[in-house]
């Protein structure tokens, strides 16, 4: 499955929600630096989705706001 997410870090919390067209809009508490905060998403991701982490894999986004997740069950 490919997800589409809206990233948002140095968040006070993190949290999960859904946007527009099926976007998760994913909030973090890790700074968007050295890789931090794309480590975190992916730690959220696997805890929404109930998969371990190596299933969630960054495909495009890794400096942007707006990321591609590729996620296997």
């Amino acid at each position: 499955m490919r997800v589409t997410v809206e990233a948002r870090a140095g968040a006070r919390a993190e949290s999960v929600e859904e946007g527009e067209e099926g976007h998760l809009r994913i909030r973090v508490k890790a700074p968007a630096r050295e890789g931090k905060a794309n480590r975190a998403i992916q730690e959220v991701l696997s805890r929404h989705f109930g998969v371990p982490k190596t299933a969630v894999t960054l495909v495009a986004g890794g400096r942007g706001r707006t990321k591609i997740f590729d996620i296997s069950r």
